[in-house]
């Protein structure tokens, strides 16, 4: 929420930050600033009412211990004629100040000044059965994916690896609920501009989170932090749900717009003076995340009509869809300054015990559907065989033997004249080879080698096999089984 002085000081100023956002209603700064002097007013008209009373009421005591009864008497029905014009007033006041607080929190966060000029983001496989958009449909509804075998495990993957690459950057990972009050929703600012895209569980007044933001942000409403606890740094999973109104077209089917999915969030609650140098700190580790993923991607800074209610300064991540020819947003990094902090009551103090607003911060690291699309759009391949020996080939999933989940690089190696895929950090554990090859070892009787259920991609298998912890006994072996198959 903006600070009535900030408008005051300078509305035509504000009034021009507000047109960088395309703000339709510049007028409420000025209703707001005659609303805050109208309080102003009132306030000294009570005060100085209730001084009078203060006063007069010492006064009647002094008289009645002087035995001045006539003289308190005549005080007293002053006293009464004063409380009585008092209460009005007060009343007065009372809505003058709600009025103000709900005109307040229609305005969005003032853009930096370094924010560009422009209005829209042009001026800034179910082959495999992995998503079943139609089940999603009969199940709940457009919009509602459901992720099936290898696409749920590759959710889990994603999730788990960005996670694990926040907290080891110094992120404390929590588990937010996935409802929030309205406080909550207020506190971030998605109440009130973003009340229509919410989806709101009436009977009880919760409201089903956008991001997780909201709730981890929203940990330290009302609190006062130490300076030196600062910066709390805090990353999260949660499903996502947006209602998305009045969305349609092509560039919003598939995953490209859905009304749940998942991702994971980093929010840092910082000090004024260090908020953008931690936002420059946000936007290189979400960056750093993404060149992890090795997808083709671009930085955005957004200009005032493209940015969110609350935000100050936002930094779009954007990666191209090799299939729908067009870039698409991952992440969306902001610092809000003290907007949030303000709604919340954030606060900490400082070294002079001086209590000050704080500054928030948050990004996506990352938004799962759009990125779970690019990593399948853009490493398609006819036959992943046609590499050439000492060739890379990128892919996300699991690990066997207890490895865990992540993103994981596999080199192509010829042995006995057999093309396969080996695994780059244990050598030759992960296997995979032609249909041909696959055959020739049932053929031989060597299929007990094999030691999970060959999974069929495209002209090809891949299928585990364990050859110890020795990679050349590992190496070995396979040139044992290589040559007794034949170069098939």
């Amino acid at each position: 929420m903006l600070q009535v002085n900030v408008l005051r000081n300078n509305p035509e100023w504000a009034k021009g930050k507000l047109a960088a956002k395309y703000f339709a209603q510049p007028e409420l700064v000025d209703a707001i600033i005659a609303l805050d002097d109208e309080r102003k007013k009132l306030q000294a008209e009570f005060d100085n009412t209730q001084a009078k009373i203060n006063t007069s009421s010492k006064e009647i005591g002094k008289l009645m211990g002087q035995g001045n009864k006539a003289g308190a008497d005549n005080l007293k029905e002053e006293v009464a004629s004063l409380k009585k014009a008092i209460d009005p007033i007060n009343a007065r006041m009372g809505e003058v100040e709600k009025t103000l607080h709900d005109t307040l929190v229609l305005l969005p966060n003032l853009p930096a000044d370094i924010v560009p000029v422009g209005k829209t983001p042009e001026e800034n496989l179910n082959k495999y059965r992995l998503i079943d958009f139609e089940l999603g449909s009969k199940i709940t509804g457009r919009g509602f994916p459901v992720y099936r075998g290898k696409g749920a495990k590759l959710q889990r993957a994603l999730i788990q690896y960005f996670l694990d690459y926040n907290t080891s950057a110094g992120y404390t990972e929590y588990i937010p609920p996935f409802m929030v009050n309205e406080a909550s929703a207020y506190g971030t600012g998605q109440l009130p501009d973003k009340e229509g895209q919410m989806y709101h569980v009436t009977e009880d007044g919760l409201y089903l989170i956008p991001t997780a933001e909201v709730p981890v942000t929203n940990i330290y409403r009302d609190t006062i932090l130490k300076e030196e606890e600062l910066p709390v740094k805090m990353t999260a999973y949660s499903p996502c749900f947006r209602r998305e109104a009045g969305s349609f077209g092509k560039e919003v089917r598939g995953l490209n717009r859905v009304h749940q999915f998942e991702k994971v969030e980093v929010i840092q609650i910082t000090h004024p003076e260090k908020s953008y140098a931690v936002l420059d700190e946000m936007v290189a580790h979400v960056e750093k995340l993404l060149q992890s993923l090795e997808l083709p991607y671009r930085i955005l800074r957004l200009c005032g009509g493209d940015m969110s209610f609350a935000s100050a300064l936002t930094y779009d991540f954007e990666v191209y869809s090799a299939a729908q020819e067009r870039w698409l947003e991952v992440s969306s990094v902001s610092n809000f300054e003290n907007f949030q902090a303000n709604r919340m009551k954030c606060r900490f103090k400082d070294g002079t015990g001086k209590t000050q607003l704080a500054h928030t911060l948050n990004g996506s690291s990352l938004a799962l559907p759009r990125i779970v699309a690019c990593l399948l759009e853009n490493n398609q391949a006819a036959d992943v065989f046609t590499g050439a020996a000492g060739d890379y080939i990128n892919t996300i999933g699991s690990k066997p033997f207890g490895h865990g989940y992540g993103w994981y690089s596999y080199m192509v190696e010829t042995i006995s004249g057999i093309t396969i895929i080996a695994d780059k950090g244990v050598p030759n554990t992960i296997i995979g080879c032609r249909y041909s090859v696959y055959n020739a070892f049932v053929n031989k009787g060597l299929q007990s080698a094999v030691n999970s259920y060959p999974i069929e991609m495209g002209t090809c298998f891949l299928f585990n096999i364990c050859m110890g912890e020795c990679p050349y006994r590992a190496l070995k072996q396979l040139e044992y089984l290589f040559a007794a198959i034949g170069n098939a």
